[in-house]
Order: C-alpha cells, then sequence, then structure tokens
C-alpha cells in the first residue's frame, strides 16, 4: 500500500487560526502541512484544502496558504466530503488514494477519512501533521482512521515513496524540505 504519484491527492483539513492556541504542538503540525503542500506541488499532486466555518475559525494559516495555488473549501460538516464541491474536485484529479492530514484528528479529519473509505479511496494519514486539542483525542482519532483502513505514515515517509528514487531534480527538491 504505498502512495503513488499517478495516483494521490494531498487533503489538507482545517489548519485553521482559531486552533493555534488550542491544539497540541500547532507549530510543528502546520509546518509539517506546509511541508506536505510544498512537496505536493514539487511532485504535481492535485491538492484539496477545507476550513471549517472560517466566520468563526478564521482561515488557513500563513505558513500553509503562502504555498498554495488552491482556493480552501468552506464547510460547516465535520466530513470534508459532505462540503458542497469537494467530492466533486477529489473526482476531477481522478485520484483514488489520498494522504490526509489537519485538524482535529478525532473530528474532521477522522470523518474525512472515514467517509473516503467507504467511498472506495485509499487513505494515508500523516500522523506528525495531525493533532487535536488533547492527547488522548489525537491518539484515539488516529486509531479510528487505522482500524477503519487508513494506512499510517509521517511527513517524510510520505514524500519518500512518493518519488520513488533519488538522483532526481524532485528527490533534491523534497530533500531539501524535510532536512
Amino acid at each position: 500500500m504505498k502512495l503513488d504519484r499517478s495516483r494521490a491527492a494531498l487533503v489538507v483539513v482545517d489548519v485553521q487560526e482559531a486552533f493555534r492556541p488550542a491544539v497540541l504542538d500547532f507549530e510543528r503540525v502546520a509546518g509539517n502541512v506546509a511541508t506536505l503542500v510544498r512537496g505536493a506541488r514539487v511532485l504535481g499532486l492535485p491538492t484539496l484544502v477545507t476550513e471549517q466555518y472560517p466566520k468563526g475559525l478564521g482561515h488557513t494559516v500563513p505558513e500553509v496558504t503562502e504555498h498554495l495555488d488552491v482556493t480552501p473549501i468552506e464547510k460547516v460538516s465535520f466530513s470534508a466530503l459532505d462540503a458542497e464541491g469537494f467530492a466533486a474536485a477529489l473526482h476531477e484529479a481522478r485520484r483514488d488514494q489520498v494522504l490526509l492530514c489537519g485538524i482535529e484528528a478525532h473530528v474532521c479529519v477522522n470523518q474525512t477519512a472515514e467517509d473516503l473509505i467507504a467511498d472506495g479511496i485509499e487513505v494515508h494519514v500523516a500522523q506528525d501533521a495531525v493533532t487535536s486539542r488533547t492527547s488522548e483525542n489525537r491518539a484515539l482519532g488516529l486509531h479510528k482512521m487505522e482500524r477503519s483502513g487508513a494506512v499510517a505514515t509521517s511527513v517524510e515517509t510520505a514524500l519518500f515513496e512518493l518519488l520513488r528514487q533519488a538522483g532526481t531534480p524532485e528527490f533534491k527538491q523534497v530533500q531539501a524540505l524535510v532536512k
């Protein structure tokens, strides 16, 4: 169950300003999400980004948006799959794998993973790019996703899986991102 760049899309769930003071290890997680976004661009992966009720929770944080070339999809549903336009965008990208990251592990990330899996999409969760307000809820969310069939991964593991080999210009770019 390796990630394949011809099959994979990156999905970033709700990495928004209101979570900055509220969740565990926000700065590290946001930095890891930004690394995934940058790596996805280097590797040519489609990227979908969601924002949960941005009027109340703010927009995607600058450390992530500065690397985006897509407009976030607004939602009030917990699962990204229920957000207007998300399923169509994923279908249009013609991808059957998703590399998933974001906030919160036990709510929006989990429900997105479970719905994607139910729709036949292979889900890989970058555990070092996922968080929640408490360590218990983060652990629960990650556990539920794995029990539902998601593949646990990390930012570096995912990017090198997608690369497949060294010695290319893309390798040098990705290697610089994870150093």
